[in-house]
């Protein structure tokens, strides 16, 4: 198997590490951190600019056909940068659309996620769920006008600032279904708070919310396979997200100890700090391939591609939590200080740790599909 970047997904990411370098710096992350959107519209317009969000939508539908390779090249440039944008929750939105909605809805939807007018959120996970991808408690009932949904969601990345927002409910005893639900709706009450390590997210209660027909994706087929298709993509997306993290990380942590001294001399000139940062280079490389093979596996039958996701997830997140602990360590009291980014990288990747599921559960998830055990 060829694992070289084609010359399309180098420039891809030549691109996207020269835009993040230049853009992304700590005083906007410091500017951004305050703002009540979590993210720069500006900024928003530039990735449309770019194609980046073109990149997920298929190539009929006006996009460019990006794969869970391109995704994780971009998301491993903006982990290095700490994009706030919300970029993954509208590609897990644009993908849901692609998947399930109708050649009607995807002419509507597609075309505006492209070029930047129209922002998503996915709203699925419930409070009594635990990371359970079919237990969903919300419901939508049909009407004479169309459909009625009462429930609640919990996390929901980019909630508010989606204009519209993906949400699950249980349409009978054994499906799943998808609506868009448009910001504002009648009966949908949004509790915005910040997210550890940058962006925003919202708990959503949604009463009485009524939908016309046409607000549900598809034709009304159970929709959790899709479902389950995307989150593992979106698995292995945060994944090569929190690569770029550790990498910079690692870097900058290997610039601290060559400046910095005690008793005369660079802190790496100490036997033990080196093989603290050789450790440190061995689990930044070991998470690598584990997001690589996630994207690899992204469009493989679904016992693979769950184990694949599932794995990368665990491991990634063991290797995580060591290089962001080491990092911290090894700049001593000042790795927790405002005026470090050490700090808000290492939140990021805390945040990592349990969006979609923790480590624990995906050793319980990877176990069950009959994957051999996942180094713990």
């Amino acid at each position: 198997m060829d694992l070289n970047l084609s010359d399309e997904q180098r420039l891809l990411r030549e691109s996207a590490d020269r835009f993040v370098n230049e853009t992304y710096t700590a005083d906007h992350r410091r500017k951004i951190a305050n703002d009540p959107l979590g993210f720069s519209m500006d900024i928003w317009k530039q990735f449309a600019d770019l194609g980046w969000l073109a990149l997920p939508i298929p190539e009929a539908h006006g996009g460019l056909g990006g794969g869970a390779i391109e995704i994780g090249i971009l998301m491993e440039a903006f982990g290095r940068g700490l994009v706030s944008e919300p970029y993954l929750s509208t590609v897990i939105g644009t993908s849901l659309i692609s998947e399930c909605g109708t050649e009607t809805q995807k002419q509507a939807l597609l075309p505006k996620i492209a070029d930047g007018s129209l922002i998503l959120a996915f709203a699925h996970s419930e409070r009594q769920a635990r990371y359970d991808l079919a237990e969903v408690a919300t419901t939508a009932k049909r009407t004479p006008d169309g459909w009625r949904i009462d429930g609640q969601k919990t996390a929901v990345l980019d909630g508010g600032a989606a204009a519209q927002i993906v949400v699950s409910a249980r349409i009978d005893a054994g499906k799943i279904g998808l609506f868009m639900v448009p910001q504002g709706a009648a009966g949908l009450t949004s509790h915005d708070f910040p997210r550890l390590g940058g962006g925003r997210a919202c708990n959503l209660e949604l009463r009485d919310v009524e939908l016309p027909a046409d607000a549900l994706l598809g034709d009304g087929s159970d929709a959790l396979p899709a479902i389950e298709v995307v989150v593992d993509r979106a698995m292995a997306a945060l994944g090569a997200e929190a690569v770029g993290i550790m990498q910079t990380l690692l870097d900058q942590t290997l610039e601290y100890t060559k400046i910095r001294k005690q008793f005369g001399r660079p802190l790496s000139a100490n036997q033990v700090i080196r093989h603290r940062l050789a450790d440190m280079a061995m689990q930044c490389d070991e998470a690598r391939s584990m997001a690589l093979r996630a994207a690899l596996m992204a469009d493989a039958e679904p016992v693979t591609r769950s184990r694949a996701a599932s794995g990368a997830k665990a491991k990634i997140g063991k290797c995580a939590r060591f290089v962001a602990e080491q990092s911290v360590q090894l700049h001593g009291a000042m790795g927790v200080t405002e005026e470090l980014d050490i700090g808000s990288y290492f939140k990021r990747l805390l945040a990592f740790e349990t969006l979609f599921g923790g480590s624990a559960h995906h050793y319980r998830r990877h176990a069950a599909l009959g994957g051999r055990a996942v180094e713990a």
